[in-house]
């Protein structure tokens, strides 16, 4: 088996002519025939040292270093098929096509434009014929051997509808040499006249295949979807892809120049050549001339002609049984018959992985930047170090094909980097599109003027107030901060139904739930909108207020039987939530509400492990104006402040504050929490300890869900029992924590009591009831999302891995606790990591380098759900059989 190829590669694509009819006719022939056909391609490349990286439905995909071999294996594999009698009155013609070109390999794959070019040439074939292009011909023609040769036949414009190719036929004497013409753009069999495009096809295979399975099944289809998203490109590649199916031919109707919906029959008139007839409606002209046609209709960018196109598109579907249409337009005709498909973004590199040049080659955003890139600057390159930026401009245009084009044309004056900075500003600098496209389609704010001009005023408002949401909305968040004695909060789900058919609101179903977002440049363009107005302020501190209110229901919630589901909402209004405080941070009205907001949200935070993010908007509330009054709201925020990790250095000053303030207060669960604070920030263990016990002696009957929890105190006590030898007292404050109603407990201290009871029962020699203690905690805090506490007991169970010795498999676990570890904070951990340096020597001791580095390796690599499912299902082995 040879390795792939890298670099310059030759392709040949192959397929079997009329499959789809053979399997029907001849299934079981066809079984044993496509065995044999596989096995005869499979020899004849490898055999001329290729390799075949992929099989699609009835062909294949190879590839060669050298365009000699790739040609010797299309010769050797005709032969084959040519010659071969095959059973059940069966006979195979397989088309093939050979290209040559630079491209990206990755993941056993390979991505770039010359393997939509030789997919492109495959399909004008027939079968028994073998394409080349130029690129394949120019390095082969010195090489061809006696009676073979390379017939020129022609330039053809491929359905790519880029560049015309210059094609050529393998001869030989064994092969037909006479075939129909090519089914190529140009083929005056298949009538047409879809335009040549001057840039290349990026990806969309996906989207191809589940537009032209839609378009198979129903007479109207409309491509929906934003501006700039690539619906014209896209409805005028499936037309190429799907000429033969019309013997009338496909027609392009293009309606984005018109400035009166009166003129859209006049423009498919013509387009079909029919002349009006005095006296007689055009309508009914061209419905007599196109009755008996079979043909494909385009009718592209019908927005801003909707009423009309939907009348003229419903009468021809009426009336012209044989013709169907495909269209392009923001939003859908919404006429009986219709199907809508919407165009969704191209595809994007996860931001949480790590960015390479050859692991963005697979993304179409990407590969669409880079191609447009180095058509502006022949230099251009990504490296490894501007690639991580590249991922992240791609992401923050959203995928839009239009905006992609119009950063990447900046790339002649300024780096990806600077690009990024300016993104801010997107409306100003992704301008200078090309001077003869439509002036909608020259700049991004011109695009979005195209869309917001058909507009209704109320829409209009509600995508202004809609732009305060970062990261998307319910329903009920739109109604309570969209609504007022302007719109109505029984009319916000109308208007954003309209904005959804309008293709300005994106729509996302998360299990039973639908989540609503605007794209980032839309929400940009609509916010800059709301900020002119006179109502920004208002809308921001509705949301604000929303927000709050959502916070501290939250808070009610805590410690109870439904902390994690808040905790989900949570984490799903993440963005909204920072929003939120960031306009408290700024408004002069805001120190109240961004202080009780800090307090709701202290308990979330704190499990969730954002230590640096507390910290900085704590400093900044409480230092605020107007947040100095000894209220309960700025009590709990100083105590919940004390309690951040990156404070620690202040903390005994915020809890005693606290504590002064709740007494004058008289509030008890105030005073109960901020003496047992106090105690934990004491050096003296004795003091530690005669706080916690006394604190919880007042919190016992105050415990309530949303106030606090019994577990806290008592997992607490339990841990400064252990450090002064009464291990057997802990355990039993470890057991009671357990046998707490889940409604008085909280999670992250049950977690830690299976925890510390693990340890224990590892320390009597008790390894099943360790395995179940550690395995259960472990459960518990990834279901919590308590990452912060969880390198630990990774640390835990890789101990009794080793004494299982499975020394690998806790080497595994030890690199997935140290990956943790890093992700979340090295300074934190830093001190555990010379804790953790012996064992991990030991590991290496063990198992020798290359080894113990492929182990670790292995375990860095993990995500956080896989470490957890591997250490739980290791530890979770019987120990006794070990």
């Amino acid at each position: 088996m040879f390795a792939l190829p890298t670099g310059t590669v030759t392709f040949l694509f192959t397929d079997i002519e009329g499959s789809t009819r053979l399997w029907e006719e001849h299934p079981e022939a066809m079984r044993m025939a496509l065995a044999h056909h596989d096995a005869l391609l499979r020899q004849a490349i490898e055999g001329s040292a290729g390799v075949v990286f992929k099989t699609m439905g009835d062909g294949s995909c190879a590839a060669f270093a050298t365009a000699p071999e790739a040609l010797n294996a299309a010769l050797t594999a005709q032969r084959a098929l040519l010659s071969e009698a095959w059973e059940g009155g069966l006979e195979l013609r397989v088309r093939m096509a050979l290209h040559t070109g630079a491209v990206e390999q990755r993941d056993n794959d390979y991505f770039g434009p010359p393997l939509n070019r030789v997919a492109r040439l495959l399909a004008i074939g027939h079968g028994g014929q073998t394409l080349v292009s130029a690129a394949t011909q120019e390095l082969t023609r010195d090489t061809l051997l006696f009676g073979i040769s390379l017939q020129n036949v022609g330039e053809h414009r491929l359905r790519d509808l880029g560049r015309p190719e210059s094609v050529f036929q393998l001869l030989h004497p064994d092969f037909p040499a006479d075939f129909p013409a090519l089914r190529s753009l140009d083929n005056p069999d298949l009538p047409n006249n879809l335009p040549q495009q001057v840039t290349s096809f990026i990806g969309r295979e996906k989207e191809i295949g589940a537009i032209k399975s839609l378009l198979s099944k129903t007479r109207l289809l409309t491509l929906t979807g934003s501006g700039g998203c690539g619906k014209t490109r896209l409805s005028l590649q499936v037309a190429a892809d799907v000429l033969e199916d019309y013997s009338d031919g496909v027609w392009l109707v293009e309606l984005a120049s018109l400035a009166a919906p009166s003129l859209v029959p006049q423009m498919l008139a013509a387009v079909m050549g029919v002349r009006e007839v005095p006296g007689e409606p055009l309508t009914r002209t061209l419905l007599a001339a196109i009755k008996k046609k079979q043909m494909l209709l385009v009718l592209d960018n019908c927005e801003h002609v909707l009423e009309a196109a939907a009348r003229l598109v419903d009468t021809i579907i009426t009336g012209c049984p044989h013709v169907r249409i495909l269209v392009s337009s923001r939003e859908a005709l919404s006429i009986a018959g219709e199907s809508a498909y919407r165009v969704p973004s191209l595809s994007l590199p996860d931001l949480k992985q790590p960015q390479t040049p050859q692991s963005l080659s697979q993304y179409e955003a990407v590969r669409l930047f880079i191609e447009r890139a180095a058509a502006s600057k022949t230099d251009f390159v990504v490296t490894n170090n501007n690639a991580p930026v590249l991922a992240s401009l791609c992401h923050r245009l959203d995928g839009i094909p239009l905006a992609i084009e119009l950063a990447a044309a900046r790339v002649r004056s300024l780096s990806i980097e600077q690009i990024a900075e300016r993104l801010d500003d997107r409306f100003r600098i992704l301008t200078g599109g090309s001077r003869t496209a439509l002036p909608r389609q020259q700049t991004l704010q011109a695009t979005i003027d195209w869309s917001y001009d058909l507009l209704e005023e109320n829409q209009r408002v509600i995508l202004h107030r809609l732009s305060v949401f970062v990261g998307g909305w319910t329903l009920e968040a739109a109604e309570a901060v969209c609504a007022d004695g302007e719109v109505q909060e029984w009319e916000v789900l109308d208007l954003l139904t309209a904005l959804v058919d309008k293709s300005l609101v994106v729509v996302e179903e998360q299990g039973q739930a639908v989540r609503y977002g605007l794209l980032k440049t839309v929400r940009q363009y609509a916010h800059d909108r709301l900020m002119q107005s006179d109502e920004g302020d208002m809308v921001q501190a509705r949301h604000r207020d929303y927000f709050l209110r959502m916070s501290e229901e939250a808070a009610s919630h805590y410690f109870g039987l439904e902390e994690l589901v808040w905790f989900a909402r949570l984490d799903t209004e993440y963005d909204n939530l920072h929003a939120a405080l960031n306009w408290c941070r700024n408004d002069l009205e805001g120190a109240e509400p961004g202080l009780r907001m800090l307090g709701a949200l202290g308990h979330f935070w704190k499990v969730r492990s954002h230590w640096a993010e507390e910290a900085e908007y704590f400093s900044i509330m409480l230092a605020r104006e107007g947040a100095q009054g000894k209220t309960a709201f700025r009590a709990k925020a100083l105590h919940r402040a004390s309690c951040c990790h990156h404070m620690s250095g202040i903390r005994i000053e915020m809890l005693e504050e606290s504590l002064d303030i709740y007494r004058e207060l008289d509030d008890k669960p105030g005073i109960a929490l901020s003496l047992f604070h106090i105690g934990l920030a004491s050096d003296s263990l004795e003091t530690r300890r005669t706080h916690c016990e006394e604190s919880l002696e007042m919190m016992r009957p105050l415990a309530r869900p949303g106030l606090f929890a019994l577990a806290f105190p008592l997992v607490i006590l339990a841990d400064i029992m252990c450090e002064q030898g009464e291990e057997a007292i802990a355990c039993n404050l470890y057991e009671e924590c357990l046998s707490l109603r889940p409604e008085v407990g909280e999670v992250w201290a049950i977690a830690h009591a299976l925890y510390r009871l693990g340890q224990a029962a590892h320390k009597k020699g008790d390894l099943t009831a360790a395995c179940t203690l550690l395995a259960d905690a472990l459960r518990v805090l990834h279901a919590l999302g308590f990452k912060s506490a969880m390198p630990a007991v990774f640390m835990d169970i890789a101990r009794i891995v080793v004494e299982q010795g499975k020394i690998e498999s806790a080497v595994r676990i030890m690199g997935a606790a140290r990956a943790l570890e890093e992700a979340l904070d090295p300074l934190q951990f830093s001190e555990k990591h010379n804790e953790h340096d012996a064992e991990i020597d030991a590991g290496r001791a063990a198992l020798g380098d290359d080894a113990f580095s492929t182990a670790r390796a292995e375990g860095r690599a993990m995500t956080l759900e896989q470490a957890v499912t591997y250490a739980v299902g290791i530890i979770n082995t019987d120990p006794s059989s070990v």
